[in-house]
C-alpha cells in the first residue's frame, strides 16, 4: 500500500510590528484564518520566519537599514498552532536586533522544539544543513540567502548562511556537499530554501533559473524560494520541484493594487514511496495580521496569475476545486518512506 507524507511550504512570516500588537489581543489561531485546518491537515509546515524573536529593542546600526522586525517569545505558539515545524533563518531580517535578538531566536525555537535551519553562532552553525523525521520521511533541510551580507556568520560570530546565487562549481559544491551530508545521514528528501533575490519581482531572472536547476541537478528534490513578497511560477524540473517564489503568509505589509503582494498560496506537496507525486496549490489572501482562504474572484485571480506564470516553464498546471494542481514527474530518484 502506498504511502503519502504531504508537506506544506509557506513563503514569509513576518510576526513583528503590528502582527505582534495583534498576538496580545487575538488568540494564536485567529491569526491563521480559515487557513488554519489546511496547516494543521498537513504532516509539517515548513516557512521562513521573517523576523526575530527576542525582546531585545536595540536595532542593528552596524549597516543601514530601513526596516526592523521583532516579536515577543509568544511569538513560537503561534508557530506551533499553525504545525510548523521547520523555519529558515538564512534571511535579512534574523539579526535586526544585532546578535542577542538571533541568539534568542534559536532558544525560544528550540525549546519549543521548531526546528530551524540557516543561522547559527558561527559560521558552522550557519552551514550545518538539518535532519528531520516527518511522519516516517527522513527530510533533509539546507537554507542559504543571497540578502544582507553584513549579515554572514564568521568563525566568531554569529549570522546566517550567505552564499551568492551564482552557478558556479564553487558555490554548488557546497551545497552538493550538504546534500551528500543529510544522504548519508538518512534524508530521503532534500529541501533547499533559499530567501533570495529583489522585492517585488514576478518572474525568476535566467540566472536564478540556471542556479535552481543546477541545484536540483546536485541532489536536491525541493527548491523553497521566497523573498519577492509575490508569489512567482513553479517548475517541475526533471526530478525535482522549483518553487520560485512563495511569497508572503502572515505580515502586516502595506498592499501594492498592482503587484498585490496580499495573493498567495499554500504549496502542499505530496511524496510517495515512489518520489514527488503532487503538488496542490491552496490559494490565500493576507489581510493585516492574517490569512484566509481567497474566495470568489481573487480565488480565480489568484489561480489565473499563477498559470499564466507557469507557462513560462512549460508546467502541466491544471484547476481544481480547492485551487491548482501540478502532477509531478519523477525520473529515475525514488523516495523510499520508512
Amino acid at each position: 500500500m502506498t504511502k503519502f507524507v504531504t508537506l506544506a511550504f509557506i513563503g514569509d512570516v513576518m510576526l513583528g510590528r503590528g502582527v505582534n500588537e495583534q498576538m496580545k489581543r487575538k488568540s494564536p489561531e485567529s491569526l491563521w484564518g480559515d487557513v488554519l485546518p489546511i496547516l494543521r491537515g498537513a504532516d509539517a509546515v515548513i516557512a521562513n520566519l521573517e523576523c526575530a524573536i527576542t525582546q531585545q529593542t536595540q536595532e542593528w546600526s552596524r549597516t543601514p537599514k530601513m526596516f526592523y522586525f521583532r516579536a515577543d517569545p509568544t511569538a513560537v505558539e503561534v508557530l506551533r498552532t499553525a504545525n510548523i515545524q521547520c523555519v529558515s533563518l538564512a534571511n535579512n531580517h534574523i539579526l535586526d536586533f544585532n546578535d542577542q535578538g538571533l541568539l534568542d531566536t534559536l532558544k525560544y525555537l528550540n525549546a519549543a522544539g521548531i526546528h530551524h535551519v540557516g543561522a547559527g553562532r558561527d559560521i558552522s552553525e550557519a552551514t550545518t544543513p538539518m535532519i528531520m523525521d516527518i511522519a516516517g520521511l527522513r527530510v533533509g533541510m539546507i537554507a542559504l540567502t543571497d540578502n544582507e551580507p553584513d549579515f554572514a556568520a564568521t568563525k566568531d560570530s554569529p549570522g546566517i548562511n550567505y552564499l551568492e546565487i551564482i552557478p558556479n562549481p564553487l558555490t554548488l559544491s557546497l551545497i552538493e556537499s550538504a546534500v551528500v551530508q543529510l544522504r548519508q545521514a538518512g534524508a530521503k528528501l532534500v529541501v533547499l530554501s533559499a530567501h533570495w533575490g529583489p522585492n517585488m519581482v514576478i518572474s525568476p531572472p535566467l540566472h536564478f533559473r540556471q542556479f535552481a536547476h543546477a541545484v536540483v541537478d546536485s541532489g536536491v528534490d525541493i527548491f523553497h524560494g521566497h523573498s519577492a513578497h509575490i508569489f512567482q511560477g513553479v517548475e517541475n524540473y526533471k526530478q525535482g520541484l522549483i518553487l520560485y517564489d512563495t511569497g508572503d503568509f502572515l505580515d502586516d505589509y502595506a498592499v501594492d493594487p498592482v503587484l498585490r503582494n496580499d495573493w498567495s498560496f499554500v504549496f502542499l506537496v505530496e511524496v510517495s514511496d515512489r518520489g514527488l507525486y503532487k503538488l496542490r496549490l491552496i490559494p490565500v489572501v493576507l489581510q493585516y495580521a492574517q490569512v484566509d482562504l481567497a474566495k470568489g474572484e481573487e480565488f480565480t485571480a489568484i489561480c489565473h496569475r499563477m498559470q499564466a506564470l507557469c507557462a513560462a516553464f512549460n508546467t502541466d498546471i491544471f484547476k481544481t476545486a480547492e485551487g491548482l494542481e501540478v502532477k509531478l514527474r519523477n525520473e529515475k530518484r525514488l523516495i523510499r518512506v520508512l
